[in-house]
């Protein structure tokens, strides 16, 4: 994937969607599945994700790779994420407000728009929904694995495939502008 996942941005919108549950806590998987979805709509819409993470096809659906990571303290910025987001087992509880000012009203009306959508599927009902989906079902895994699921897949399962080069093109140029001015080579 040629956007970078933002991990400021994807904390504050994985705080709108726990905010918007009983107790701001919910499953780890049902989380990752409304962050995708939301991303996914978001590419369809303005050609532009919201948290910019690499996506990888698992058993069980579609996953945010980096935001993954956060939730299992396994990514470089996991205590970052542990600040205002605490994994207990299988559920996620916010535990602090990291605000919203990296989301646009957009981004922040389609998460909650998400939110609505699917308040009765807990984690299984979103598995099977993320299943259903042509760049999982596409990028199948083998048991036990995972795929990753190349961008110009997912822009073809929203109906971007007439401007997927551009859309491409631009994520690129913004990430070797970004890679640039932040010192980073990669």
């Amino acid at each position: 994937m040629v956007f970078r996942l933002d991990v400021a941005k994807a904390i504050q919108a994985a705080a709108v969607l726990l905010r918007l549950e009983s107790g701001n806590r919910m499953n780890y998987m049902r989380l990752l599945k409304l962050l995708y979805i939301a991303d996914r709509e978001s590419l369809k819409e303005t050609a532009r994700p919201i948290t910019g993470d690499r996506v990888v096809a698992m058993d069980r659906g579609t996953v945010l790779s980096g935001v993954f990571d956060l939730i299992k303290g396994q990514h470089i910025d996991a205590r970052h994420w542990d600040e205002f987001i605490e994994t207990a087992r299988f559920d996620v509880q916010l535990r602090g407000d990291p605000g919203n000012g990296k989301l646009s009203r957009y981004e922040i009306a389609k998460l909650q728009e998400i939110s609505r959508r699917y308040e009765s599927d807990d984690e299984w009902a979103m598995v099977d929904i993320t299943h259903q989906f042509e760049e999982w079902r596409r990028n199948k895994p083998q048991e036990k694995s995972s795929r990753p699921i190349p961008l110009e897949d997912i822009l073809d399962a929203v109906g971007r495939s007439a401007d997927k080069h551009a859309i491409i093109q631009d994520a690129s140029d913004a990430a070797a502008f970004d890679r640039f001015f932040s010192g980073r080579s990669s």
